[in-house]
């Protein structure tokens, strides 16, 4: 009986992916009923509405979702300048739109957008690529990059601009491109770093010696890796970590609440985590390869090393390698805008997977 049901219901769009999605949300309900117990609940109806969205979303052929492209990346541009104009300020960053009966955070669903947008890009002109057209699509790109930065989030702004590269990547950038936009970042840096709001600045200086200031702006990354560390091979067992129990690890149901998993499952359960993205990165990876269009292989490419961005930017910053950006962890972390989109991105790639035949048998 359960053999049929996996074969009617989940075989069709991707066992494994989901799968290794299932048990990245199995592990974030264990984490967040340790980190935030009172968010549980919250959780929950946040984690059925992403379970929806994916499922819907599964269904869609590629086909139409190039066709919604450009009305989703117009709407999404749309809600951003509303944002700038009308949006809610929180914490002295104007991030939010009120709906009324809701509150959104339409830089959270650009990281959809912007690969989408610029897959059909590309697709409509694969015939023939030229520099002009790489051009064209990193104006595309830098457009609801600049907005959010203006917000500002510098966090979702990476992510963003991520997702659009990883896109004009994959459709061929050359090399010689590449290079040359990486030497004039580096001649650009003095400049860019006078562009930086203090808290961004001062962010960068507290990952280069957090001890300066070990009571304010170093105090996260300190207790982060405290926690990090004192988890050990094993971890302390579920529910029993000092820094998150005890409330000296800040915004652990969020943003670092891979430190909080560290604590309580050690070495061990951060390599188990690990080979659990690698296997979800591997998945993607494999269905772009097998994708019947340029637009799909383009799009399931870009979305899967979104997910190792999330992923990689997320440790790096609760370790204490990366400047603190405000970047969850993929599936794990409280929130529902980010497991809306991510559980979205996953849909695609089994909508992508199932249709991964031009001709259907």
């Amino acid at each position: 009986m359960i053999r049929d049901l996996w074969q009617k219901l989940i075989a069709p769009i991707d066992g494994p992916l989901v799968g290794f999605t299932g048990l990245l949300l199995l592990t974030a309900m264990i984490t967040m009923a340790s980190a935030s117990p009172e968010r549980m609940m919250a959780q929950l109806v946040n984690l059925a509405v992403a379970l929806a969205v994916m499922r819907i979303v599964a269904q869609i052929p590629p086909q139409r979702l190039m066709h919604l492209a450009l009305p989703i990346y117009v709407i999404g541009v749309l809600l951003l300048i509303a944002v700038a104009l009308f949006g809610d300020i929180s914490k002295g960053a104007r991030r939010w739109l009120n709906l009324g009966f809701m509150r959104i955070q339409p830089s959270e669903f650009m990281k959809i957008a912007m690969p989408l947008m610029l897959a059909w890009y590309f697709q409509k002109h694969e015939a023939m690529l030229r520099l002009k057209d790489y051009a064209v699509a990193t104006l595309i790109l830098i457009v609801p990059v600049a907005l959010i930065v203006k917000q500002p989030d510098l966090g979702t702004a990476v992510l963003v601009l991520a997702a659009g590269f990883y896109v004009i990547f994959l459709a061929g950038l050359p090399w010689k491109v590449i290079i040359g936009l990486a030497v004039a970042a580096a001649a650009a840096a003095p400049f860019a770093w006078s562009l930086l709001h203090d808290y961004q600045r001062n962010r960068i200086l507290t990952l280069l010696d957090p001890e300066k200031d070990p009571l304010g702006k170093g105090f996260h990354i300190i207790q982060s890796t405290i926690a990090i560390g004192s988890g050990g091979i094993l971890g302390k067992g579920w529910g029993q970590g000092t820094q998150a129990q005890l409330d000296f690890l800040p915004e652990r149901h969020t943003d670092f609440i891979f430190a909080v998993y560290s604590e309580e499952f050690g070495l061990i359960g951060n390599l188990v985590l690990l080979v659990l993205y690698s296997l979800l990165i591997g998945r993607g990876i494999l269905i772009a390869a097998n994708a019947a269009t340029l637009f799909a292989r383009l799009l399931a490419g870009a979305i899967t090393l979104i997910f190792f961005t999330y992923a990689f930017v997320n440790m790096g910053m609760v370790s204490g390698i990366l400047p603190v950006v405000g970047v969850p962890l993929p599936f794990i972390s409280y929130g529902g805008t980010a497991l809306v989109t991510l559980c979205l991105g996953s849909g695609i790639l089994m909508s992508i997977h199932k249709n991964r035949m031009l001709v259907q048998k």
